[in-house]
């Protein structure tokens, strides 16, 4: 019996999760966000929409909430055995470079993100953008016993403060995501952005606290005033009532971010999709002037981004939309974890600053599955 498509999912400060599962056909491929104008599930949207990546919109035939550390109505369906080898997966090509590419070259992931920096930062340095982002993704390989299930929850106890969800279709595979950035959230008639940039790690007493006393560099304010502007700008055709607050400190897992929130009500609450197709993807994931950095990273990018830096969450079940920015995640394959983070650029950028920062970021998922 072929493993239905579901989501089990996590919202911040939450003691419980919901899984949501499509018990028969197919999962619901779409070709863009505005095609989720008056739709309802559990979204799984790539980056760039593709013939190969589609956005997936997965069916709540079943939705049912219960206690992080218990088992689901549905888990002896989802997790038949215990294992990921169970699942019929897509992606396993080898579409991300490992920890040393094969070839006469014996290229390291660390030359490569030099190479790929280089080939970025001129970008900048020439004016073309004001910011563009740079990921990268790590291969690591494990052994045939992986339980997904028990990433899952080891994530929800391990990140609190951050929405949590395990996803699996036949079409884009299995993915866990521990994720701090908001897309597009709704309480009551109230609906709810953020723009979240700028990165530090966080270090020794600085772990006791939310970061209150971490001190942003020139590099890290500009990063996200240039984010918070392009989301004001792109929400004021569709709100009204549209407020600002921030930015402010926030912690996600180790790090911590400059956060802004905007507050807001929707024009026309049937027409998401348009407003979703307007934000996605944010100058946080993708850069300045957006259009034209999108395009450079899909032709210069060394390994396809496929769902990571998209978005995911429930769409109007039982009246909840919670989306967010897939970040601080991987794909999870029958042989391997494949892992990825990116970090903004911009033109007073340093390489191995940006370098570790990717290092900081990837660490949310290594901790997950306890490599040190």
């Amino acid at each position: 019996m072929p493993m239905p498509s579901f989501a089990l999912y996590r919202l911040p400060h939450q003691d419980s999760y919901t899984s949501v599962v499509q018990t028969v056909g197919d999962t619901l491929e779409l070709h863009s966000p505005v095609e989720l104008n008056g739709r309802s599930g559990f979204v799984v949207a790539p980056f760039s929409v593709t013939a190969q990546y589609p956005l997936l919109l997965i069916r709540p035939d079943v939705v049912e909430s219960q206690m992080v550390g218990r088992k689901c109505s549905c888990h002896q369906l989802l997790f038949s055995g215990g294992s990921v080898q169970s699942l019929r997966t897509v992606g396993t090509d080898s579409t991300c470079r490992p920890d040393r590419v094969s070839g006469p070259s014996g290229q390291t992931v660390r030359t490569v993100y030099s190479d790929s920096f280089n080939v970025f930062h001129r970008q900048l340095l020439t004016g073309r953008f004001r910011k563009v982002v740079l990921s990268r993704c790590l291969t690591i390989g494990h052994g045939p016993d992986v339980d997904a299930f028990s990433l899952f929850e080891t994530a929800c106890r391990s990140y609190p403060r951050l929405f949590i969800a395990l996803v699996y279709t036949p079409k884009s595979g299995l993915w866990l995501t521990a994720t701090p950035e908001v897309l597009l959230d709704r309480t009551a008639d109230h609906w709810h952005t953020i723009a979240l940039a700028g990165t530090m790690r966080m270090e020794g007493d600085d772990l006791l606290g939310e970061g209150e006393q971490m001190r942003w560099s020139a590099k890290n304010i500009e990063e996200q005033r240039l984010v918070a502007t392009y989301i004001a700008d792109q929400l004021k055709p569709y709100v009204s009532n549209l407020e600002e607050e921030g930015p402010r400190t926030v912690r996600a897992a180790n790090l911590v971010h400059l956060r802004s929130d905007f507050t807001f009500t929707l024009l026309n609450n049937t027409r998401i999709g348009d407003l979703l197709q307007a934000l996605h993807p944010t100058p946080a994931v993708c850069g300045l002037p957006k259009d034209d950095a999108y395009r450079f990273i899909l032709a210069n990018e060394p390994a396809p981004r496929q769902y990571y830096s998209g978005f995911m969450g429930p769409l109007d079940i039982d009246r909840q939309t919670s989306l967010y920015v897939s970040l601080r995640c991987m794909q999870i394959t029958p042989d391997h974890f494949r892992l990825y983070a990116g970090g903004g650029l911009l033109k007073d950028s340093a390489e191995e600053l940006e370098w570790q920062e990717t290092e900081a970021k990837l660490e949310t998922m290594k901790r997950c599955i306890a490599v040190k």
